[in-house]
């Protein structure tokens, strides 16, 4: 369920969305009835629109939608270096880091320049959405 949206200093439009999901089961193997209310962030190139379903309403958070990747700054391990982290700012990945801050997708980008490939989240896959 789409709740609201709001446009990035880049430009991009993001859905605040709820949605469902089986809820995890316990330790017998029973899952409640139901789902788990969950909120999301989705990019507008991912939402489609219910077939006669206006979004004309929907409330819109007009240029400023805030920075929606999170850089966070490691300690290095195993005698290496700091090093930079990259999320999306809703990722169950962003974790850990002496320092964490939002950032625009510009910032974001000149993140991802200097990071490894073996570095990148399996999850919110940066390199492919700051494009």
């Amino acid at each position: 369920m789409v709740v609201s949206r709001a446009r990035a200093r880049d430009g991009c439009w993001w859905y605040e969305c709820w949605a469902i999901f089986p809820a995890r089961p316990d330790r017998n193997g029973h899952a409640p009835p139901g789902g788990v209310l969950v909120a999301i962030s989705v990019a507008a190139e991912y939402i489609a629109p219910i077939p006669g379903e206006s979004y004309e309403c929907v409330p819109s958070e007009g240029v400023v939608a805030r920075r929606q990747w999170l850089a966070i700054r490691s300690p290095g391990v195993h005698g290496g270096g700091p090093w930079w982290q990259l999320h999306h700012r809703t990722c169950w990945q962003a974790r850990g880091g002496w320092r964490r801050q939002l950032v625009t997708t510009a910032e974001a980008r000149r993140i991802l320049a200097i990071l490894p490939p073996d570095r990148l989240c399996d999850i919110c896959r940066p390199d492919q959405h700051t494009s």
